[in-house]
C-alpha cells in the first residue's frame, strides 16, 4: 500500500482554477499574437507594430525603435491581454463557439483602431492606413480573439463536463 501511494502515476497534478488558467491564456495569447504583430511590421505587412501603440505613442526615445522597445511592448501587450481575457471570462466564457471569439476579435480591432485611436497619436487615422495594414491587423485581431475566446470557452466547458463526470463516478461508487 505504501508503494502504491509513492508511484508517480498515482500522484494528483496541482490544479489551477479556471480563472487563473484563463488569465494565463490571456497573457500567453498577448505574447504570441503581439510577436506575430511585430513580425508583420518587420516584414512590411503592416505599418504599425506593438511598440507603435505601447511606447512610441507616448515616448520619443531612440530605444523605442530598437529591439528593447519591441520586447518591452510585447510583454506589456501580454499584461494588457490579461485584462482582455478577464473581460472575456466574465462576459462570454459560457459561449462554446469559435465564432464568438472571432467576433470578439473583430470588436477589439474596431475598439483599438476606431474608438481608441485618438489616444494613440503615433498611429494614423483608419482612413490614412494602407490596405495591407488594415487587412493584416484585422486578421491578427481575429486570430487573437479566436485564440482567447475558444481557449477560455473550451476550458470552461471541459471543466464543467469533468465536474459532471466526477459527480457521476463518485455517485456510482457510493451505491
Amino acid at each position: 500500500m505504501a508503494k502504491r501511494q509513492k508511484l508517480e502515476q498515482n500522484k494528483q497534478e496541482k490544479s489551477y482554477s479556471l480563472l487563473a488558467r484563463s488569465l494565463l491564456t490571456g497573457f500567453i495569447g498577448g505574447l504570441i499574437w503581439s510577436t506575430f504583430g511585430f513580425f508583420m511590421f518587420y516584414f512590411n505587412f503592416s505599418s504599425v507594430s506593438p511598440a507603435s501603440f505601447i511606447l512610441r505613442s507616448w515616448l520619443d526615445a531612440k530605444w523605442t525603435h530598437e529591439w528593447l522597445g519591441n520586447i518591452i511592448s510585447i510583454v506589456v501587450v501580454g499584461v494588457i491581454s490579461i485584462v482582455v481575457a478577464l473581460l472575456y471570462y466574465m462576459l462570454l466564457r459560457k459561449r462554446h463557439s469559435m465564432w464568438v471569439g472571432t467576433m470578439f476579435g473583430i470588436v477589439l480591432w474596431g475598439l483599438v483602431f476606431y474608438i481608441l485611436q485618438p489616444i494613440f497619436p503615433n498611429i494614423p487615422d483608419l482612413r490614412e492606413l494602407g490596405k495591407n495594414t488594415i487587412v493584416s491587423t484585422f486578421c491578427l485581431y481575429v486570430l487573437y480573439g479566436t485564440f482567447i475566446g475558444y481557449s477560455i470557452s473550451y476550458d470552461y466547458n471541459d471543466t464543467i463536463i469533468r465536474g459532471k463526470d466526477l459527480k457521476n463516478n463518485t455517485g456510482k461508487k457510493q451505491r
